[in-house]
């Protein structure tokens, strides 16, 4: 029992290390030497954890999906119960993100664009978007919306332009501009369609 705690913890630490890293330079300019050495792992641990570098940013973007869905998750549903508000609240959570540390873009995107397209990250970015536009989808459905998948991905495209655009310009009016966007999508197309 203690070997698997101690084997969560320093898995966690390569984890938040590598997360922290990745954040700040992206997948390429990271390597695992400088993981190594920022969290005071042994190589041989290291690779004891993940296998290839791959199978790291693999995990480092399986554990990021799992926290942005439910950030995403968590602001829709503060948004009250109207799926309409649903779907506008859920930007709440990329202006917390802003909030707390500035934008560094979507690390879904991020990914897409460095990783080899049959490499376990870009399976990890494909996966982690069919998984939110699922989500989308389903909020867009119980809206009443006559084609749920196409506003699900209108929605899908203003978070990531939000996250694209954000970047660039470090400004959260963006975010404002694509939270009204949503809103306004949901309602011209949902049953809620008086504002």
């Amino acid at each position: 029992m203690a070997t698997r705690v101690r084997k969560t913890n320093t898995e966690q630490k390569i984890l938040d290390t590598a997360a922290a890293l990745f954040h700040r330079h992206g997948l390429r300019g990271v390597g695992v030497d400088q993981i190594i050495a920022e969290s005071g792992v042994a190589k041989s641990t290291l690779y004891a954890h993940f296998r290839t570098k791959d199978d790291l940013i693999a995990a480092y973007l399986h554990r990021t999906d799992e926290s942005w869905m439910e950030r995403l998750r968590a602001a829709a549903e503060a948004a009250g119960p109207d799926p309409v508000e649903q779907m506008a609240g859920l930007f709440d959570a990329l202006l917390s993100s802003f909030d707390r540390h500035g934008f560094f873009g979507c690390p879904f995107v991020s990914a897409a664009v460095e990783a080899e397209p049959d490499s376990k990250a870009h399976a990890a970015t494909t996966a982690h978007t069919r998984r939110r536009q699922e989500w989308l989808r389903s909020l867009a459905a119980a809206a009443g919306a006559d084609d749920p998948a196409a506003l699900a991905a209108h929605l899908g495209l203003l978070i990531d332009g939000a996250l694209a655009s954000g970047r660039l310009l470090q400004d959260r009016a963006v975010v404002d501009a694509a939270k009204a966007a949503g809103r306004a999508a949901a309602l011209s197309r949902t049953s809620g369609k008086a504002a």
